[in-house]
């Protein structure tokens, strides 16, 4: 692998759209083509290749790929050797916290992982599963489920171990949650020969300060207004105390004009609040990314 190159691996399936809008974020033009594996990012010094979360971590950990964005869930399913640089949980579909649960049939008398004994699993993650019966010191036959798992119970298998974002599949189809196995978001992952490489090493670090700039901003806003100084105080008190403003002179040395990064969450209540206490020409802007 040229030495000047940084070979990236973009989850294909249910993280694909959300990944490329993270890189956009982030200052990366990704470009994913529908019929090739290979998406166009404007950085000659990268290359991304689109596979499938599932298969990502093995690939990492190989060197086949520098890096990657893939789920904790398969990383730990897979076992690879991996060094785990962030966590990139987001408020964008896909990139929230995913339940892995063990589910049965309503009304079956399956409530427990205990009383799973001599049963049959279906599962997509035989190795999460399989740890997951060992730790309850259960015995069970697990098959591997090739799609479709929520509608095995109970004539095909006694329970399954599926990932549920929402718990709509399980409830259509009749589903009740015994345990929940694991919770898994996205993470970025790395490589260790990569991370031993002074320049990939340096073009990793400036990658992920980006995605993770973009990401800290993605819930916040910057308010911007201008306040009598008389009121700077009685304004400052109604901001978040994990606000810092910032405070600059204007022309008129009556007035300061105050502006501070918030949660985006709180900015209707704020903004009618401050203007309450006297602050003027209160303007909410948004914020592509926040570096700390």
């Amino acid at each position: 692998m040229n030495a000047n190159r940084l070979r990236i691996g973009i989850p294909k399936g249910s993280l694909q759209e959300t990944t490329q809008s993270l890189f956009v974020r982030a200052g990366y033009n990704l470009r994913i083509s529908g019929r090739s594996y290979y998406p166009d990012i404007d950085d000659a010094e990268i290359e991304c290749v689109l596979i499938r979360p599932q298969e990502m971590a093995r690939y990492v950990g190989q060197g086949v790929l520098d890096c990657a964005i893939t789920g904790l869930d398969w990383i730990l399913e897979t076992g690879a050797d991996v060094a785990e640089l962030a966590d990139l949980r987001a408020p964008w579909p896909n990139y929230g916290i995913v339940r892995w649960v063990m589910a049965s049939k309503e009304g079956s008398a399956f409530d427990a992982v205990k009383d799973l004994q001599g049963r049959r699993i279906a599962t997509e993650a035989v190795g999460m599963t399989r740890r997951f019966l060992a730790e309850h010191g259960v015995e069970a036959q697990i098959e591997f489920s090739w799609g479709a798992t929520e509608v095995k119970p109970p004539l095909l298998a006694d329970a399954i171990v599926d990932v549920s974002e929402t718990g709509s599949s399980l409830r259509a189809n009749h589903l009740k949650v015994m345990h929940v196995v694991l919770e898994s978001t996205p993470r970025f992952i790395a490589n260790h020969g990569a991370l031993a490489d002074g320049w990939k090493r340096a073009k990793i670090d400036r990658l992920l300060m980006m995605l993770k700039g973009a990401i800290a901003a993605a819930t916040r806003v910057l308010l911007s207004m201008n306040v009598p100084r008389e009121r700077v105080d009685a304004v400052l008190g109604i901001l978040p105390a994990l606000a810092t403003p910032t405070v600059s002179t204007l022309a008129d040395a009556a007035w300061v004009e105050l502006s501070t990064v918030v949660e985006e969450k709180l900015v209707r209540e704020l903004i009618p609040s401050l203007y309450e206490a006297g602050a003027r020409g209160v303007i909410e802007l948004p914020i592509n990314k926040i570096v700390d």
